[in-house]
């Protein structure tokens, strides 16, 4: 599985609303994925939440909600490491359910500002 480049996907878009748009939908889908188990959280580093795309993410999206859902994207392999296992499991649906709510909250946010 190669990693997206998250700067050559956006770069498409026509504003920086529909950029941030853009990426919250597709943060949807890699959440989707991870809450199915069709994703595990170290292959979607290795797709989305890679270095790159956070140092993208951070200098041209400029939105702190994307910088969060990206910093915590990457952290998810690190909680079964450091925690027990049920524990971990526990926190791991927490956060892929705080990365939702933030990717909704940037989708309302643009659409509001479209408006």
């Amino acid at each position: 599985m190669t990693g997206i480049d998250l700067e050559a996907l956006l770069s498409q878009a026509a504003n920086p609303r529909q950029r941030i748009a853009s990426f919250a939908l597709l943060c949807l889908g890699t959440i989707e994925s991870l809450v199915s188990g069709a994703l595990r959280a170290s292959d979607a580093i290795r797709l989305q939440f890679h270095a790159d795309n956070c140092r993208f993410v951070r200098e041209h999206l400029s939105h702190g909600a994307a910088d969060e859902v990206m910093s915590r994207g990457v952290q998810l392999p690190d909680l079964f490491d450091a925690l027990p296992a049920e524990e971990a499991q526990q926190e791991y649906q927490r956060e892929l359910a705080a990365m939702h709510s933030l990717c909704l909250k940037l989708i309302e946010d643009q659409e509001v500002a479209a408006a």
